[in-house]
């Protein structure tokens, strides 16, 4: 029996169409396929850790409802930027009206916008770079190796970005993620704020590229994760926007069947997008779930949900229906 508290029961009484009804089938679908002991990776692109999703987001991670994440580099790092630089930020509500001259004027000041929020780079990026570039050093000085999440990771349960802390830590979903050193995959890691940093670092010479694990390493931990996990229920996939947080990790089920010749390689067993693209066969983001069956990333009984919508508003309400609130 599902949990209903006045978020949930608000939702039940008045999502009846058309997206409102799908947000519910969803969140249905999703406790279910949990429920029935699968397991679920949640994909984020765009700037949702901006967007503050740690705020529902982490209890999600705390109470075991995502057991995988996807994520682009700059979700990774910006979920850390908010939590040590929060009271920096700038937001911006009249930002449709901004001249060229108010944008280039941000920039000088150090604010680099997001839509209405603009994050302050002396605060947010130079305050975890000396201590992100520790971690790298270390690891390249004992000769290993470890992907851009495990950095992190290693950086946040050290305890030194503690002292900057600007937001209550349990709204923090990398924090969360952290502490059940939750398995994450972070394709195109190096286009991100960090991605640049690490860049820069090893063209100085500081640093080798060798030191950080690649993309194909990821595809590689994932490929092994998703056969440990993927018997029973299945793993069901959650994907918020578009993009290669999504279109990377999905792939994996056809690169074992296709490409390794793995036969008994089961389909994403539950599949949601929440995406406000036009539908288009021209794009992965604006393709309908049906077309992920053409390339055997989905079988033809895979419930199947697209939310057409703003992801900053449908995502935490569906998190708050499988958190029961």
């Amino acid at each position: 029996m599902e949990a209903k508290g006045t978020i949930s029961k608000f939702i039940e009484e008045n999502f009846k169409h058309f997206n409102a009804a799908t947000l519910v089938d969803a969140s249905k679908g999703y406790v279910k396929h949990l429920t029935e002991g699968g397991k679920m990776m949640i994909t984020l692109a765009g700037a949702m850790s901006t967007a503050e999703l740690g705020k529902t987001l982490a209890e999600m991670i705390r109470q075991d409802k995502v057991h995988i994440i996807s994520c682009t580099g700059a979700n990774l790092e910006e979920d850390i930027m908010n939590l040590v630089a929060h009271k920096h930020y700038k937001r911006v509500p009249h930002y449709r009206d901004l001249t060229p001259q108010e944008e280039w004027d941000l920039m000088q000041k150090g604010l680099n916008r997001v839509t209405d929020t603009c994050i302050p780079e002396e605060e947010a990026f130079r305050r975890i770079q000396e201590h992100i570039f520790k971690q790298w050093k270390t690891a390249q000085d004992k000769g290993e190796r470890y992907f851009p999440h495990q950095y992190m990771y290693k950086m946040l349960l050290s305890g030194d970005l503690e002292k900057y802390y600007e937001i209550d830590p349990k709204n923090s979903w990398m924090l969360a993620a952290a502490e059940k050193n939750l398995d994450i995959v972070v394709p195109g890691w190096e286009d991100s704020t960090m991605g640049n940093i690490f860049t820069s670092y090893c063209i100085k010479g500081d640093l080798k590229p060798s030191t950080m694990k690649t993309g194909i390493e990821y595809m590689m931990f994932l490929t092994d994760w998703y056969r440990k996990n993927s018997s029973g229920k299945g793993v069901g996939f959650f994907q918020i926007g578009g993009g290669i947080s999504g279109d990377f990790p999905i792939c994996v089920v056809p690169m074992m069947y296709q490409d390794l010749e793995w036969e008994d390689v089961p389909f994403w067993a539950y599949f949601c997008q929440i995406s406000d693209s036009t539908t288009s066969y021209g794009s992965y983001s604006g393709a309908i779930p049906n077309e992920k069956i053409t390339w055997g990333k989905l079988d033809i009984n895979t419930p199947k949900y697209v939310i057409e919508s703003d992801a900053t508003i449908v995502a935490p309400l569906v998190f708050a229906w499988v958190l029961g609130y």
